[in-house]
């Protein structure tokens, strides 16, 4: 068995293979879970929980203050640029459903409905 520990991925640190962050396990000790409970509920082993603990410990100003930041994007949402793409993407890819059920001879299920329902 490989030993548990944090990799450095990209943007944040996460438990090695998986696609878990020690911002998951940072949440979960914050709603006061215990670390056998977050191992269960994540299909985690106890040492990936505790190394992902001892990560978190060990970096705990670095967690807490990019935790927050994470937390300040959410709650920002999309900037109105990205928000205009998204909708155009979903109003192209509409457009490409549509006529591709019209040419296959297919009706469109719920038309005009965001989602198609």
């Amino acid at each position: 068995m490989t030993e548990a520990r944090i990799i450095e991925s990209g943007r944040n640190p996460k438990i090695a293979g998986t696609r878990i962050t020690v911002y998951t396990i940072w949440e979960h000790l914050q709603d006061g879970a215990r670390p056998d409970e977050i191992a269960f509920w994540l299909g985690l082993t106890g040492d990936q929980v505790s190394a992902a603990i001892r990560y978190i410990e060990a970096h705990e100003d670095e967690v807490r203050s990019e935790y927050a930041t994470i937390l300040d994007r959410i709650h920002r949402g999309n900037s109105p640029e990205l928000s205009e793409r998204i909708e155009s993407a979903r109003d192209r890819l509409e457009t490409m459903v549509r006529d591709r059920c019209r040419a296959n001879g297919r009706e469109v299920a719920h038309e005009g409905h965001p989602g198609g329902q």
